[in-house]
């Protein structure tokens, strides 16, 4: 086989699916990066960049450890602070909720919605453009924070003062909004 030249592709692992946080390369909190986990030692593809609450200073963290459990486990945190989230009847899925999650970043502390007696996945950071095509189904979210639909028109922008969180519920479909 002189002269031939043999090319091996390194394929990536597959990304964990997440219940709560279906699309976490989207939202950005998980990122393409040559690091070594601190949780498994592995060295991987992706790191997670969003929120973890522990004593502990964690930089390195593979999606893997967070779906399994481990990260969560190991250094006594959690990726979603469990005083910050809806009420759903089945403590279950808090647990995977904020132990086995990725989080999302807001500008204050992030709020988890639920509805249906389940937490809601979350869909992304959103701005009035994004959502004015459904900003109707919107409507009570927006008035318990004490807004109107023409203040998220006139002040909600994306990576703006006023930062929106859309969520959906994974029984119904419904959209929801969280904003601060």
């Amino acid at each position: 086989m002189k002269g031939m030249v043999l090319i091996t592709m390194n394929k990536k692992r597959e990304l964990p699916k997440f219940k709560y946080h279906p699309n976490p390369i989207k939202t950005g909190t998980i990122k393409e990066s040559k690091a070594k986990c601190e949780v498994c030692g592995k060295e991987v593809d992706y790191v997670y960049v969003g929120p973890f609450y522990s004593t502990s200073d964690v930089e390195d963290i593979c999606p893997w450890c967070i779906k399994n459990g481990k990260a969560a486990e190991e250094y006594d945190g959690v990726f979603q602070d469990d005083l910050s989230c809806d009420e759903v009847s089945d403590v279950k899925l808090l647990d995977e909720l904020i132990y086995r999650t990725p989080g999302y970043c807001g500008w204050q502390q992030e709020y988890w919605l639920s509805h249906c007696d389940d937490y809601c996945a979350f869909i992304g950071y959103v701005g009035y453009e994004d959502i004015k095509d459904f900003i109707n189904e919107l409507k009570e979210d927006i008035e318990n924070f004490g807004y109107t639909t023409e203040d998220i028109k006139n002040y909600m922008r994306n990576n703006g003062s006023l930062q929106g969180y859309l969520f959906r519920c994974l029984k119904c479909g419904k959209r929801r909004l969280y904003f601060d």
